[in-house]
């Protein structure tokens, strides 16, 4: 596996590891936007605002993280992939580029959430999701490395 930063040109593959990933963890949202609408959404929103590092196997894109201002907007992971430890290299990344880190995810993502609070993150706030497009409850989870590296006492 090949971990290196994306250039505007993988877009439209960032766009279909998150379309695919998305709709096999989240089938009741799947569908909401096109393929042409997420590729755009890569292109113009995604890629000129973060930091996008891409894990890469056999030349092909298995999965992303999408980081700005100590946010991580997008974290996605081919789904016959997941598991394999692609999204801990990638989460390890961010966290190596910023002290804290915040993020949302659906609450009925429970693997995602598993997954973050395995790798030291904290639910900070749950909502009803009106705040969101897909209207779809959500949590609010943050990692600080001074509180990951704080001795735990018994």
């Amino acid at each position: 596996m090949v971990v290196r930063k994306l250039i505007h040109g993988e877009m439209a593959a960032a766009a279909k590891v998150h379309r695919a990933a998305f709709d096999e963890r989240l089938p009741w949202l799947a569908g909401l936007h096109t393929p042409e609408e997420d590729r755009r959404y890569f292109e113009d929103q995604v890629f000129p605002s973060c930091d996008l590092w891409g894990a890469f196997d056999d030349g092909a894109l298995q999965g992303f993280v999408a980081v700005r201002d100590g946010w991580i907007d997008q974290l996605y992971v081919a789904p016959e992939r997941q598991g394999a430890g692609i999204g801990t290299a990638l989460l390890d990344i961010a966290k190596a580029e910023r002290p804290q880190l915040r993020l949302w995810t659906f609450q009925r993502n429970l693997s995602a959430r598993q997954f973050y609070e395995r790798h030291g993150f904290r639910v900070v706030e749950e909502t009803d999701g009106t705040r969101n497009e897909e209207r779809e409850p959500d949590v609010l989870y943050e990692w600080s490395r001074w509180e990951d590296a704080a001795p735990t006492h018994p």
